[in-house]
């Protein structure tokens, strides 16, 4: 695995540990700051599901970090690739249904490790 990818899927992981925190943790003192948008009242009856969203992405991030623990290329590459495909696909549909920069801040690095993949 190159140095460019292991940085690219450490930047994806830790950003959906950074999600995770946020959702889990933070809904409602740094969401409404966060999401404007949103009406305030509504982060305290939806903090449950935003720490169930927040879950799923800390599963994202925990399945990309175990990549660097993996010694058989191969497999290495086939987790990284199912992950990164994960996060593509969460990034898309966050673009579409929430906001569009969803896809740039989320998708578009989980792609950009999948081209490295098929390019190293």
């Amino acid at each position: 695995m190159n140095i460019a990818l292991k940085v690219v899927i450490a930047f994806v992981a830790f950003f959906h540990l950074y999600i995770m925190w946020f959702e889990m943790f933070a809904w409602t003192t740094k969401g409404p700051k966060v999401f404007s948008k949103f009406p305030k009242d509504l982060f305290t009856p939806t903090k449950a599901m935003a720490a169930n969203q927040g879950l799923y992405n800390g599963f994202l991030a925990a399945g990309l970090i175990w990549t660097f623990f993996i010694s058989n290329m191969e497999w290495k590459n086939n987790i990284s690739l199912f992950f990164l495909t994960c996060v593509v696909i969460a990034g898309v549909y966050g673009s579409f249904t929430a906001d569009k920069k969803i896809f740039f801040l989320q998708g578009l690095p989980a792609l950009i490790g999948i081209i490295l993949i098929f390019i190293q």
